[in-house]
């Protein structure tokens, strides 16, 4: 069953909350950050991506960028911008995106969890990213930012949530620059965290990562190191343990990831939707956007117009948990067989973008001339996600976008 303990915390006083967080710090580029964090001079950002306090070429896998990282967590506690909280405690972290709200328990997970696979994950990792936060782990001797978690639904944990933010007063509660709600609530009661732990023990068999795998790995794989190093190792000590927001799957939902090409691999549009005829429906929609509607269809903006591809039968296996995908379908069809995409993590003739900025940014890229042509998806649904990490499948690239993403900064866990 799933170990997930409460923690004490270190967070921002109340006034600070909304200026100190800040989105993850893999989902931007240094300018990004650098121009996030102006004029909020305790933004987490300074801790995260500290190379924004550094000249600008400088490498951000240097060891200049780690000691500053290190300077400014020092710094930000001495200011008293974040506070170490006085015993162990769970949080809640509500996030509202378009009127719908999800409610996750902020704890610890257990390295040990992650180590014999009761953590469970469905994409893969690259040893370089791993290591670059490894090092911001170690260095800083925190998981400064949180990962994302989901777990089978119980209902006397949902309870509890929502007898707790339904008649309390929220810690921080705060609309960020991208128009979503964040809310977080102190779990100061001690039966009802001991509550929550024995829940988890005895009503969640395993947890799943949603969002934030690099984390994870290196979280865990840090907290590995500290076992193996240390001769007096117990099981207690807090680096066998991370940070993590646990949210019910009932409650999350995938948005889509879609995918834009550069070229059409030497044919010409109209040689291109022939070949596209032989696996797919093919059905012209006209100058108006174009959204996919269901699972095997698939939208394509090409020369000014959107398309609708409807997937054959053959195409896909509705009994294999990678093959009924559509990011499967549209990579055997289409990206590998007729643009000769062959490596979706190495090509440079392939980007990816979060359904979050919908398909009209699909059509700015390829209208602009950036791009040639673009596919979106019908989104994987959490039902998928879960079958596919529980079969110990592996996603193929760039299939799950989750939003809002989790503001880091709110609660950090301190390894010692």
């Amino acid at each position: 069953m799933a170990i997930v303990k409460p923690f004490r915390g270190l967070r921002p006083p109340r006034a600070i909350a909304k200026d100190l967080a800040c989105l993850p710090y893999d989902v931007m580029n240094s300018e990004e950050a650098a121009e996030m964090a102006k004029g909020k001079e305790c933004s987490l950002l300074h801790i995260t991506r500290s190379e924004i306090d550094l000249k600008a070429d400088t490498d951000t896998h240097s060891d200049e960028v780690y000691n500053k990282s290190v300077e400014n967590f020092k710094k930000w506690q001495e200011k008293g911008w974040l506070v170490h909280d006085t015993s162990p405690m769970y949080y809640i972290y509500a996030q509202t995106m378009s009127g719908r709200t999800q409610y996750g328990i902020v704890g610890c997970a257990a390295v040990s969890d992650y180590l014999k696979g009761n953590i469970k994950k469905h994409e893969l990792t690259r040893p370089d990213k791993e290591q670059d936060r490894m090092i911001h782990v170690r260095v800083n001797n925190a998981n400064i930012e949180p990962v994302f978690f989901a777990y089978p639904a119980v209902k006397e944990i949902d309870n509890i949530v929502n007898k707790i933010t339904g008649s309390e007063e929220p810690e921080y509660d705060f609309i960020a620059e991208d128009g979503f709600g964040h809310q977080f609530w102190v779990v100061r009661e001690a039966e009802i965290n001991k509550k929550i732990e024995k829940l988890f023990a005895k009503k969640v068999p395993c947890t799943y990562v949603a969002d934030g795998h690099h984390r994870t790995a290196a979280a865990a794989l840090v907290g590995k190191e500290r076992m193996d190093s240390n001769p007096k190792h117990k099981g207690n000590e807090e680096y066998n343990f991370f940070l993590a927001v646990h949210f019910p799957d009932d409650q999350l939902r995938i948005m889509d990831y879609n995918r834009t090409i550069k070229d059409l691999n030497g044919l010409t549009p109209e040689e291109l939707l022939a070949s596209l005829g032989k696996s797919f429906v093919v059905q012209e929609k006209g100058t108006k956007i174009y959204t996919p509607s269901t699972l095997h269809n698939f939208s394509m903006y090409l020369g000014g117009k959107w398309y609708s591809l409807t997937a054959k039968e053959g195409t896909y296996d509705d009994n294999d948990p990678i093959g009924v995908l559509d990011v499967t379908i549209l990579t055997n069809h289409i990206l590998s067989p007729i643009l000769d995409i062959q490596d979706l993590r190495r090509s440079k003739r392939i980007d990816f973008v979060g359904g979050i900025r919908g398909p009209a940014e699909l059509k700015k890229r390829v209208d602009s001339g950036e791009m040639k042509v673009a596919f979106a998806l019908f989104p994987v649904s959490m039902k998928q996600l879960i079958t596919i990490a529980d079969s110990g499948n592996i996603m193929p690239p760039k299939t799950t976008w989750f939003e809002p993403k989790l503001r880091s900064g709110l609660v950090i866990h301190l390894l010692t």
